[in-house]
């Protein structure tokens, strides 16, 4: 009988780990799905599912001009307004039932 579940063992930095798992938390996800859903991402994609490349656009509001935070909340509210979003509660659901045994 083959195993349902087999072990990840890696290292990371305590602080990073702290915030992603208070992140977690907070959305109700363990890290375990999260590592799952990563994995299943590779495996549909063929690839790392996020960009690994130096992002052009500042990562903290601290790092913006006013005129970059003005231009990034506008293509939020644009996106919103042309209904490029999806309702927490849906995306969750879906995870949920792609990652039930």
């Amino acid at each position: 009988m083959s195993a349902k579940t087999a072990n990840v063992i890696a290292r990371v930095e305590p602080q990073i780990k702290e915030q992603a798992e208070t992140i977690m938390a907070q959305l109700g996800v363990p890290a375990s799905v999260v590592i799952n859903m990563l994995y299943k991402q590779i495996i549909m994609t063929g690839s790392i599912p996020f960009n690994l490349s130096i992002p052009k656009e500042p990562l903290a509001r601290d790092e913006m001009t006013d005129e970059e935070f003005n231009a990034m909340m506008q293509r939020g509210i644009d996106e919103a307004k042309a209904g490029k979003v999806w309702p927490v509660d849906e995306v969750f659901e879906k995870l949920r039932k792609e990652l039930q045994p």
